[in-house]
C-alpha cells in the first residue's frame, strides 16, 4: 500500500501524537522537577509551564484517539484546536525572531516588575543585583552583595536575551510547522476510507 493511503496516514497521525505526548509529559516533569529541587521558586512560571504540557497531552490524546478509532467528531475537533494553536504558536515564534533591542529591554523589564520570585532566582544564578541600578541600601540575594561587587542585571540578562529569543523563536517555529503538518495529515486522514472495512462507508 502507498504512503498516501489509510493505514500510513493512521500511523504517521499516531506516531506525531505520541511525539507530543511525549513533550508534553517532559514539560510536566521539567518544571516540577525544577520546583522540587528548588531551582525554580516562581509558582507562576512553574504552573505555566505544567499548564502548557496538560493543554498540549489533552490535545495529543485527542489526537490519537480519533486516529486510532477514525473517530470523525474528535478529529475534527483535534484539527480546530491545533490550527488554532499553529496560528497563536507561528505568531509567537515570529516575534522572538523580529524583536528589536529596544523592544527586548522593555519586555525584560516587564517581566522582572511582575515576579518578586522571578528577581530572587536570576540574582541567584547570574551574581547580580536589581535591573537597572544596583540598589547598596537595598536587599540582594547574589552572593556578590556582601562584596558590593554586583552589576546590574539588566546586562547579564541581555547578554544572554537575543540569543534565547532567537532560539525559542526557532525552536517555536519547527513545532509549529509539525502542528500544520498535523491538520493537514488529520483532515487527509480524516476523508480516507478504510479498505478493510465497507468501502462504501466511513467508520
Amino acid at each position: 500500500m502507498a504512503c498516501g493511503g489509510f493505514v500510513c496516514s493512521k500511523n504517521a497521525l499516531c506516531v506525531l501524537n505520541i511525539i507530543y505526548v511525549m513533550v508534553s509529559l517532559l514539560m510536566i516533569g521539567v518544571a516540577a522537577w525544577g520546583k522540587w529541587f528548588g531551582l525554580v521558586s516562581s509558582f507562576r512560571v512553574m504552573a505555566a509551564v505544567i499548564a502548557v504540557g496538560l493543554f498540549l497531552f489533552i490535545v495529543a490524546i485527542v489526537g490519537l484517539c480519533g486516529a486510532l478509532k477514525h473517530q470523525q467528531v474528535l478529529l475534527f475537533f483535534y484539527m480546530l484546536i491545533l490550527f488554532i494553536v499553529f496560528i497563536v504558536q507561528f505568531s509567537v515564534s515570529c516575534a522572538c525572531l523580529a524583536i528589536s533591542k529596544d523592544q527586548q529591554k522593555v519586555l525584560l523589564e516587564t517581566g522582572w516588575n511582575k515576579s518578586e520570585s522571578m528577581q530572587m532566582d536570576l540574582e541567584k544564578s547570574l551574581d547580580c543585583c536589581d535591573f537597572y541600578q544596583v540598589n547598596l541600601n537595598g536587599t540582594c540575594e547574589a552572593a556578590c552583595f556582601k562584596e558590593l561587587t554586583c552589576a546590574p542585571c539588566s546586562e547579564k540578562i541581555q547578554a544572554y536575551a537575543d540569543d534565547a529569543l532567537h532560539f525559542v523563536g526557532g525552536i517555536s517555529l519547527f513545532f509549529s510547522f509539525t502542528e500544520i503538518f498535523g491538520v493537514w495529515l488529520a483532515y487527509r486522514y480524516r476523508n480516507q476510507k478504510d479498505a478493510r472495512q465497507n468501502p462504501g462507508a466511513f467508520i
